[in-house]
């Protein structure tokens, strides 16, 4: 949650609540890659930038990984340590992509889950050459809506699109391939993964919540926009529930690797 603007690192501090209740995990093949082929197995040492709530450091940790849980925001840091600070292996770290405060050649893998459109790439990378120890991977995850949604996906869009101003901006930062070649310093590989979520009305307008586009309590167009949110669940709905499907992509690779 870092970088768009002086203040980005304080988008979610109203959200958290939401964020921890609606947001998605990764699929199981995702963590999968990162067993196979970037070196995550019981007692790697793991920086998770822009760890957020800690919803892919809850996952490392099951694997078995000792996680550095890398957040700016202190509300969604302490979030992440109500959720997660008895588990063994974990530690909270009040620090960004740029600056992670962790200690020099320290990271055998790197890795970002929703969060690496926030970051200053080539400060990142610059910090991520600093921690890590030689052959260290790093691995980018995103839950990404279908890139050419129809049905309930479709409208969903056209309503952000209608009331939710900084939502194409956003939209925009995610999963930039130079951005990312910079990040690498080549193009790195990438894997996709089907995901989704269910969910009634209120589960709907929680995950619409938890997105720093989406104008809240007080702002002109946020009754407007959850009457189009109740509009179109009505429409969708199927036994109380609409499906909110995802792709969730990986880019992976091996920053260091050739890097002068």
């Amino acid at each position: 949650m870092h970088r768009m603007s002086c203040d980005s690192t304080r988008l979610f501090s109203s959200r958290v609540d939401d964020y921890v209740k609606y947001r998605p995990s990764y699929p199981a093949a995702a963590i999968d890659l990162l067993r196979r082929r970037c070196g995550l197995h019981p007692g790697v040492t793991v920086a998770d930038l822009g760890s957020g709530t800690g919803i892919l450091t809850a996952l490392l940790l099951e694997a078995g990984a000792r996680v550095m849980a890398v957040e700016p925001n202190a509300e969604m840091r302490a979030a992440a340590e109500r959720l997660l600070g008895a588990r063994a292996g974990f530690r909270s770290v009040a620090g960004t992509a740029e600056a992670s405060t962790l200690t020099a050649g320290s990271i055998a893998l790197v890795v970002a889950g929703q969060a690496f459109h926030w970051f200053d790439a080539a400060r990142a990378r610059a910090e991520v050459l600093r921690i890590v120890v030689p052959g260290a991977w790093a691995a980018l995850l995103w839950n990404e809506p279908p890139e050419e949604p129809t049905g309930f996906m479709a409208d969903y869009d056209a309503l952000l699109r209608r009331y939710a101003p900084q939502y194409e901006r956003v939209r925009a930062l995610r999963a930039r391939e130079p951005q990312m070649r910079q990040f690498f310093g080549r193009e790195p590989e990438r894997a996709v993964f089907a995901n989704q979520q269910q969910f009634g009305f209120e589960g709907l307008k929680g995950r619409l919540m938890s997105s720093s586009y989406a104008p809240e309590p007080g702002q002109a167009q946020h009754e407007p926009m959850l009457a189009g949110l109740r509009e179109l669940f009505e429409r969708h709905q199927r036994g109380g529930e609409v499906v909110f499907p995802y792709q969730t992509l990986v880019f992976f690779g091996q920053p260091g690797a050739g890097a002068e």
